[in-house]
């Protein structure tokens, strides 16, 4: 626990660097504009609609539902959005926080290319909305609880989160060895669900995937570390 929040600490004091600055502008200006695209598709489509099947449409109801839509949207959505978004800019977060914490290490990382990080952040964008979508179920039989929806889906994007956060450094060091994530199960979960608190906030959730990606980063350098250290007294014994 002491090393997730160590990790956080040195995370949020990195901010104020220009090149974790840049490229929270970066995400967060290419986050909303996928929203207000989406914003306006569903404008379009419910005058469509509207015309299609109502005969006439003025506009100002579809305006009124597709601001309901998008602010639901973005509030239900924004984490798969922002952190795929982010899976993007990974290796700028990773580079930065390995040039200021790292800069032994960050010459001996390989850059992940587009295509790779295309794929990463599909692939991510795939398990958060499956896992959530077979966590509805649970959440259903839950509601009666009040509380039960709430830490079911707390508990499944602790677990997403922390995995993606941590795989954005594991993969720029690890080669083609992916499954191999050395960082604590537990360390991971924390960190996620830490994340996932932090991006429900108003305001706040705009800096929780950098804050979670470079946090991220020093618990995957903490744990490679120990394993270089494990792996060299198996060597000597």
């Amino acid at each position: 626990m002491n090393v997730v929040i160590e990790a956080l600490v040195k995370a949020f004091r990195q901010l104020s660097d220009r090149a974790v600055l840049s490229i929270l502008f970066k995400s967060m200006l290419v986050t909303l504009f996928v929203f207000i695209c989406a914003g306006v598709a569903v404008y379009y489509g419910l005058i469509w609609v509207g015309t299609s099947y109502a005969g006439d449409s003025s506009g100002f109801a579809e305006a009124a539902l597709a601001v309901i839509i998008a602010g639901l949207a973005f509030w239900f959505l924004f984490r798969v959005v922002a952190v795929g978004v982010l899976q993007f800019f990974a290796d700028e977060v990773v580079a930065a926080v390995e040039a200021r914490h790292y800069p032994d290490l960050a010459k001996r990382a390989q850059p992940l290319p587009f295509r790779r990080d295309l794929s990463n952040s599909l692939r991510g964008m795939g398990r958060t909305i499956g896992a959530n979508l077979l966590a509805l179920p649970v959440a259903g039989l839950l509601l009666v609880t009040g509380i039960g929806p709430a830490i079911v889906f707390l508990a499944v994007n602790a677990w997403l989160l922390g995995r993606e956060l941590t795989d954005m450094a594991w993969l720029r060091h690890c080669g083609d060895r992916e499954a191999d994530n050395p960082v604590p199960r537990f360390q991971r979960v924390t960190l996620g669900a830490i994340v996932a608190g932090v991006m429900v906030i108003p305001f706040a959730n705009l800096i929780g995937p950098i804050v979670g990606a470079a946090a991220g980063t020093h618990l995957a350098h903490h744990a490679m570390s120990a394993k270089r250290s494990n792996d060299e007294r198996g060597d000597t014994a």
